[in-house]
């Protein structure tokens, strides 16, 4: 299920927005021109590993730095291969310009890190022993879209699924593509944990946690009257409850 695009226009340009898909792509361009062995290396390096910071002296036995810290922010800025990063991008692109609407840029950016760093250290508390690096913007990401969920859930979101290699396109409001794509997320996540399957690729649970950080934070930074475009997301249940013909 992927987005295509909203119907809530911005407001001021998305400054925020494009720094962050600026580093991220020049970090991706700089991670192409690697060879495979510098590639492993810095994904080790700079990848947030649950077991550095859990275990520091088995992380000094294995040649690691004691700097793990750093891993907390630099592991949102690596991608592993195109498909990763051009989907992250993407739904940055797609959700970000309105969220940052609300902040404006400097708001926007700490709340980027900030759902990042949530995001991290939910996944740090469901895989405590885990030596597998974790990469991505998608904890930071899911994020905006929590906020994107509170801000915005009469939003009209556009997005197509591909049925045996034939893109079906359907148009739902935001509350029922992000409540889908959580509930995606938080079954992912269960199947993972009862299956031991946390090292095989997807970071479940960053997802998750980066999610409700981005809902539990927006409060904190969204400027007075800076939305004029918004609701509520109770006033959207209101407004479509079974009394009433939906939208």
């Amino acid at each position: 299920m992927i987005p295509l695009r909203d119907n809530i226009p911005n407001i001021k340009p998305s400054y925020g927005m494009w720094v962050i898909i600026s580093v991220n792509t020049a970090i991706f361009i700089l991670m192409l021109s690697l060879s495979h062995r510098e590639l492993l290396m810095m994904t080790h390096v700079f990848g947030m590993i649950p077991a550095r910071v859990t275990d520091p002296a088995w992380a000094l036995e294995i040649g690691y730095a004691p700097n793990w810290f750093i891993t907390l922010g630099t592991h949102m800025f690596l991608h592993a291969g195109f498909l990763h990063f051009f989907l992250n991008m993407w739904m940055l692109w797609i959700f970000g310009d309105n969220v940052e609407d609300v902040m404006g840029t400097v708001r926007f950016l700490i709340f980027y890190l900030l759902c990042g760093l949530g995001a991290v250290l939910f996944h740090l508390l469901f895989n405590l022993n885990s030596t597998i690096p974790v990469i991505g913007a998608s904890g930071a990401i899911a994020g905006i879209m929590g906020a994107y969920l509170l801000l915005y859930p009469h939003a009209r979101v556009v997005a197509f699924i591909p049925i045996f290699f034939i893109p079906y396109f359907f148009e739902v409001p935001a509350v029922v593509f992000l409540g889908i794509w959580i509930l995606i997320q938080v079954i992912s996540g269960v199947t993972a944990a009862i299956q031991h399957e946390g090292a095989q690729g997807i970071a479940w649970w960053a997802h998750i946690g980066g999610f409700v950080a981005g809902m539990a934070m927006i409060r904190l930074f969204q400027k007075r009257g800076a939305c004029i475009h918004c609701t509520s997301l109770e006033q959207w249940f209101k407004d479509h409850s079974y009394s009433r013909r939906g939208s």
